[in-house]
């Protein structure tokens, strides 16, 4: 009887789930929406929700289907705070909070890039990694950092409640700033700046271990879910790049090695197999910032139409530039306090300007990663939900200048994660021959513009990036 394998994938805003069989073929699939607490500098989710919300989805496919196995993989640096009854101490810290930035520049000073990077393989140290939220719960919340049992990330959190287990799959912990990348292990230097122990934290375990069961299907251990949708975009060796265009933006790359520390180093590299690392590089907004668009101007108008509206724009807005960053910048500058910006504005621009804007910017962003991560690279593959569109798919190639691949399962995380459960269940007997099974391209884009005018693009977006970097007027 073929396995049946369901991949749960907990983005910033909504959640995941698709069901599919040992092919990759997708049997059932379900999604939840919700909506975060935002108040300044602040982001909050309630933890208790996350767990209900995956409870709902559970039920609701597996009144479709059956199901023989799941993994779970989460939005990063997301932090739960637990009592020693399990209960959580406050609402989840979602990763997009930027109220520890003191707590941030303090670890950084401390420690020094270099070494961060040497153990953690982390070139930045943003305000939303879990080590300055600890930090900052224990300078500014001593009432509940002295009833502060656990502090787990979001699939700990989850995994906890389905198991009673507390355990923790190293992928997600790589930005925790208090994970040996090299060894795998707790960097207890960081653990004792912070005010913790390894107690305070969740056992660690590898990508696709068995860790308990749940109504009848065993439950395996995911990964971060950018990594997920590496490995269900089916990279799993070096020398493919890989876009994930969601709420966020991530561009990653494989390496056997972590790569050494140079002055100006921007790639981070994540841990994924022992001896095996994520190279990756992210932007908080990226589809968010496109919905941020929707939402307050163009309501009226679905994502297709505004697709079609931003098609009719041509390259370059007719001089309209958009920055992205409506939370911070992270890399290639890591600035917490950037915010977004907009130039070039005259009577001529519409809606539809601003969205062709917004999606240059993105592509500018994917233009720029790409090139600190492996510039020799021709093909991208672009998955998330910005890989749907064929018109953002489009401009990504035009302003690139690279191929750009779409691919049949759209859900990649979904499907990393089940290749991972399956993977755990023994149905397949590596990560690679798990890609080679479930992974199929859908269509290609390549360039239709010049180098020229791609280059004119790309240049004018990095002035106007740097202007606001530099907090000076743009000229």
């Amino acid at each position: 009887m073929a396995y049946h394998l369901f991949g749960v994938d907990y983005g910033t805003t909504s959640l995941k789930g698709c069901v599919f069989d040992e092919e990759g073929r997708e049997i059932a699939s379900a999604g939840r929406a919700y909506e975060l607490i935002t108040e300044g500098e602040t982001v909050e989710f309630p933890a208790e929700r996350y767990f209900e919300l995956f409870e709902d989805l559970y039920s609701e496919l597996a009144a479709k289907t059956r199901i023989d196995a799941f993994a779970i993989d989460t939005q990063g640096e997301t932090i739960v705070f637990l009592d020693k009854e399990g209960k959580p101490l406050m609402n989840a810290v979602v990763w997009l909070d930027t109220r520890a930035d003191k707590e941030a520049e303090e670890i950084a000073a401390h420690f020094g890039q270099e070494k961060i990077y040497s153990v953690t393989g982390q070139t930045e140290t943003p305000a939303g990694y879990p080590a300055p939220k600890i930090l900052w719960l224990k300078r500014n919340r001593p009432d509940l950092f002295s009833r502060l049992d656990k502090a787990v990330l979001l699939e700990d959190y989850l995994l906890y409640r389905i198991t009673g287990k507390f355990c923790a799959e190293r992928g997600l912990y790589s930005s925790t700033l208090y994970l040996n990348v090299v060894t795998g292990g707790y960097w207890r230097e960081m653990l004792d700046f912070i005010g913790i122990s390894e107690a305070h934290l969740p056992a660690l375990y590898e990508s696709g271990e068995k860790v308990g069961e749940y109504k009848g299907a065993g439950v395996y251990t995911g990964t971060l879910d950018q990594i997920a949708g590496v490995i269900g975009s089916g990279t799993v060796a070096p020398g493919r790049i890989t876009e994930t265009t969601g709420t966020a933006l991530a561009v990653c790359a494989l390496s056997d090695t972590l790569p050494p520390y140079k002055e100006g180093l921007k790639v981070s590299a994540y841990y994924m197999f022992r001896g095996r690392y994520v190279l990756l590089m992210w932007a908080p907004t990226a589809g968010m910032a496109l919905e941020w668009l929707k939402k307050n101007f163009c309501a009226d108008l679905s994502f297709k139409e505004l697709d079609e509206q931003a098609d009719k724009i041509p390259l370059g807005s007719e001089g309209l530039i958009v920055s992205p960053h409506l939370c911070g910048s992270v890399m290639p500058e890591n600035d917490p306090a950037l915010k977004g910006g907009v130039y070039g504005i005259t009577l001529k621009h519409t809606r539809a300007h601003f969205a062709r804007a917004v999606m240059e910017a993105v592509a500018c962003m994917i233009r720029q990663y790409a090139g600190y991560m492996d510039p020799s690279a021709q093909e991208i593959v672009s998955t998330g939900g910005g890989g749907k569109s064929a018109v953002w798919l489009k401009i990504k190639a035009d302003v690139v200048q690279k191929k750009f691949t779409s691919l049949k399962v759209k859900e990649t995380g979904c499907l990393g994660s089940a290749a991972l459960a399956g993977l755990g269940a023994g149905v397949y007997a590596s990560a690679e021959q798990a890609a080679s099974k479930i992974v199929s391209p859908a269509f290609s884009v390549t360039p239709s513009v010049t180098e020229e005018e791609a280059d004119g693009l790309f240049s004018r977006y990095c002035a106007f990036e740097r202007t606001l970097v530099s907090r000076e007027k743009p000229l």
